[in-house]
């Protein structure tokens, strides 16, 4: 389903050597039009290989994380270990824009195709690092997976129950984070190239990511004197007395996201939920004939907010997600149902936004949907414009922009170049 190049990054070429901890960083770029080649060993990537698989046929076109990831990219394969790789590596870069790798720091400068030595051949390029730890540290030469740059990052100290040990977040942060960043990084970098006319290296590390994500809580001990504790299914930092706050209910076909809040709005919605649990018969006598305008979850004990949560989970437990979003709308409750997979799939919002796209697979000779861009821009459409490359598959494409023949591609390949 390739379509005409279109996008605020149409003009660009984008060089992405990156495994897993980086794969997103080039889906984020291209999402935005660039023209990203992904750059594999030959035989593919290792990534290839992890799971889940599409209908579970473990087969290295069928990975659905390499699919999600590596969207709105054309692929070759390369060996960079080889004197031919490295000098057709160093032609692409010259005609590249940027670069993404996440290489272990030093390995291709010992190559002679690191930055150091490729900026000569190409001084705008915008050259970006993703690796567990950045390039430099006492750990820049550590290998970091998901579970340990997590643990790192100070992620898995708040999550958990707080009789219980450390947890790890279900799915993969690290890699996310990190892109994420990156990309962010190659936007401002490419930003400074359009005023200096010069490129430059971004060192990021998937720790700093991580831990920038966690908002608040890394200042929180320098503010308050106190290091935040894991609680569960609650918050905690919103009482002066330490009190927890319940942060989700279960209710009739799922679960409910819904907190007692301070400030204005807050109280409103507290003491709207209030009303309707009394509307109901649902409030416990020794809760009725309170101001609940005046209820402040941040002066409240911790006896005080176990009463009404208490009150609140019986009361919910006998709603739908439906009936919920409903008074909630019209009564002003700050709340919303827990989304699952079907849920996010048959969004009314989304689909209004155009957010799913079917993206035809030939190896799978069927179509999946995939979420669009991040944001939808005026004078840039952002649109699912390829799948995933299967292995070399734009080989002969690509290395024809240097001017090989197919033949000559071909005798790469013989030869193990490619």
């Amino acid at each position: 389903m390739v379509t005409e190049a279109s996008g605020l990054l149409a003009s660009y070429r984008v060089l992405d050597l990156t495994d897993e901890a980086g794969w997103f960083c080039g889906r984020l770029l291209g999402d935005l039009g660039a023209d990203v080649v992904k750059v594999e060993p030959p035989g593919g990537d290792p990534g290839r290989w992890r799971g889940p698989f599409y209908r579970d046929e473990i087969h290295p076109e069928r990975s659905l994380l390499w699919l999600a990831y590596n969207a709105n990219k054309r692929g070759i394969t390369l060996a960079l270990e080889s004197p031919r790789g490295r000098e057709l590596f160093t032609r692409l870069v010259a005609r590249a824009d940027f670069v993404v790798e996440s290489y272990p720091p030093g390995f291709l400068e010992d190559l002679g195709v690191g930055y150091p030595q490729l900026r000569e051949h190409n001084p705008r390029l915008v050259w970006v690092s993703v690796t567990p730890f950045g390039r430099t540290g006492p750990r820049s030469r550590w290998r970091g997976p998901d579970l340990v740059v997590m643990a790192a990052s100070g992620l898995m100290h708040l999550v958990g129950s707080p009789d219980g040990p450390p947890l790890r977040v279900s799915l993969p942060q690290a890699p996310l984070w990190g892109s994420l960043y990156a990309a962010a990084g190659a936007l401002v970098a490419h930003l400074y190239r359009q005023r200096a006319g010069r490129g430059q290296l971004v060192d990021v590390s998937a720790q700093a990511s991580l831990l920038s994500a966690l908002a608040n809580a890394p200042a929180y001990c320098s503010l308050f004197g106190k290091d935040l504790r894991r609680a569960g299914n609650h918050m905690v930092g919103r009482n002066v007395h330490g009190a927890r706050v319940r942060a989700v209910y279960r209710c009739r076909d799922g679960y409910i996201n819904f907190i007692l809040y301070s400030g204005e709005a807050g109280r409103h919605s507290n003491a709207a939920l209030v009303r309707w649990m009394e509307e109901c018969g649902a409030l416990p006598e020794a809760l009725r004939g309170r101001d609940w305008e005046a209820f402040d979850v941040v002066t409240a004990t911790q006896e005080e907010i176990d009463e009404l949560e208490e009150a609140i989970a019986a009361f919910l437990a006998e709603r739908t997600k439906a009936e919920f979003t409903e008074e909630a709308l019209r009564r002003g409750i700050l709340g919303y149902p827990v989304a699952d997979p079907r849920d996010i799939r048959e969004d009314p919002q989304l689909e209004a936004r155009g957010f799913w796209e079917p993206v035809y697979h030939p190896e799978l000779q069927t179509a999946l949907h995939y979420p669009r861009g991040f944001a939808r821009f005026s004078n840039g459409p952002s649109c699912i414009r390829r799948p995933a490359p299967r292995v070399g598959e734009h080989n002969v494409e690509v290395y024809g922009e240097l001017g090989l023949s197919p033949e000559d591609v071909e005798r790469l390949r013989a030869e193990g170049v490619v």
